[in-house]
């Protein structure tokens, strides 16, 4: 009797540790902007290939600039300020200030 409960045991052990294997699911496609990507059910973001923790909306105002500018980042970074975030975005021509894609990905910018 032992040996059975043994053998059923393991075998719900083996099925549970199967089932948290599975890979998320996409719960939403973003088309809007520069890039597809994608919200996963699991709460990361996916574009090209790439899993980023946070999708962060930085606003502020560049110098002399009539309105705020945002830019959306998906990033595995958990804060990037504004100075930051317009500099990647292709106003630097200094290639450090620019973030490598496993860290973040500009994925869409605007005017408000």
């Amino acid at each position: 009797m032992k040996k059975y409960i043994s053998l059923i045991l393991a075998a719900i052990i083996m099925l549970s540790a199967l089932g948290c294997g599975g890979e998320p699911s996409v719960k939403q496609t973003v088309k809007d902007g520069m890039k597809t990507y994608y919200e996963m059910s699991d709460g990361t973001w996916k574009c090209d290939d790439h899993i980023y923790k946070y999708r962060l909306e930085i606003k502020g105002r560049l110098n002399n600039a009539a309105v705020d500018s945002v830019y959306v980042y998906l990033s595995n970074i958990e804060e990037i300020s504004f100075e930051k975030a317009w500099k990647a975005g292709g106003l630097s021509s200094n290639t450090e200030d620019y973030f490598p894609v496993e860290d973040a990905v500009l994925v869409d910018m605007r005017n408000e």
